[in-house]
């Protein structure tokens, strides 16, 4: 989980960028520029990072769930990978309190004691 909190912090920054820019050419009607940050072919050509028929999978699995639009897959998807991202950073905090690199599980259980938000969470790693 640590290699991945190291290596999400810059991505998200463009992904800003990125969907700022992408918001762009639709107001102005498309141009060559909105064109080339869109194109599939580019570094950053997945906007999610977890797999959408898992997500999808996932979501259908619940009995309420009878269609899920590739919008709402989208947005579970993006929802997961922000509060994942959220709770690992907030665990590595306690992990380079410790002097490490790794997250580990008391780290999880520490952020989720301390942070509010993550009071849901409490009693489900045991």
């Amino acid at each position: 989980m640590a290699a991945t909190v190291a290596v999400s912090a810059p991505p998200a920054e463009s992904e800003l960028d990125r969907s700022g820019a992408e918001e762009e050419p639709r107001g102005d009607g498309g141009d060559e520029d909105g064109a080339q940050n869109s194109s599939p072919t580019g570094p950053h050509s997945r906007l999610a990072k977890l797999p959408l028929s898992r997500i999808k999978a996932l979501m259908k699995a619940d009995p309420d769930v009878s269609l899920a639009s590739q919008e709402s897959v989208f947005i579970i998807a993006k929802a997961t990978e922000l509060f994942v991202e959220m709770i690992a950073k907030d665990a590595l905090v306690y992990a380079q309190q410790g002097k490490r690199k790794t997250l580990q599980r008391k780290d999880l259980d520490n952020a989720i004691e301390a942070i509010d938000e993550f009071a849901f969470l409490e009693g489900t790693l045991d």
